[in-house]
């Protein structure tokens, strides 16, 4: 009930208020320029099937000018002095015409000369401006991402170990072919390039051991 009350209250209170009007005229021009930043592709690291995408830092420098000019253009315009002539329509205490503060009657709109004022007008207006732009892009998912490196991590391991394997291939087929070679007594030349194919292997005789074995006598 109070909070009716209340409303009513406020609701019959007159309410004095002297408004005032504020007219404010201003002129001017204003340029308004807008840099637009595109987002680039991601960089991107494939491997075979596999491809991962992370962070990106984009920086774009940029420069933009503006000109501008106003017709019909003019360097100084003439303006008119007028007559102040006032030398009558009082008298002073002895009678003699004296001037009352207005221009007099007949030398009133009477322009002595023109003055030639500068308007400061400029031909045109030029502004350079520059700046630079900078975009960051970061996956917000890094899960996939994780994964996605540990995928190519395995890759190169298995890169690795096929090149590994494919390198003591080369090398068994090498010293098995340089063995032969020697066995049937020919080799390459010594001084010559092929010669080098050959030069760390070596051929090492099978020495048979034969042992004689003793039996005991069990009543010994």
């Amino acid at each position: 009930m109070k909070k009716y009350l209340c409303l009513i209250l406020l609701l019959n209170n007159p309410v004095f208020a002297n408004s005032v009007n504020t007219t404010s005229n201003s002129s001017g021009s204003v340029v308004n320029q807008a840099v637009q930043v595109v987002p680039s592709r991601q960089f991107q690291y494939q491997m075979n099937t596999i491809s991962c995408q992370g962070a990106t830092l984009n920086i774009s420098p940029f420069v933009s000018t503006t000109y501008g000019f106003a017709t019909p253009y003019e360097t100084h315009y003439e303006r008119p002095i007028y007559s102040r002539k006032d030398i009558e329509g009082d008298f002073d205490d002895e009678y003699q015409p004296i001037g009352d503060g207005d221009v007099d009657v007949g030398h009133r709109g009477e322009i002595l000369y023109f003055e030639k004022v500068r308007t400061g007008m400029k031909q045109s207006n030029t502004s350079i401006n520059g700046g630079i732009t900078a975009t960051i892009s970061i996956p917000l998912d890094k899960g996939p991402i994780k994964e996605c490196k540990k995928a190519m991590k395995k890759q190169n391991e298995l890169y690795e170990a096929s090149l590994a394997a494919k390198r003591l291939n080369y090398e068994m087929s090498r010293a098995k072919t340089c063995a032969d070679n020697f066995k049937n007594g020919f080799r390459f030349k010594e001084g010559t390039p092929m010669a080098l194919v050959c030069s760390d292997i070596e051929i090492i005789e099978n020495v048979s051991h034969t042992h004689k074995i003793i039996k005991k006598d069990p009543s010994d």
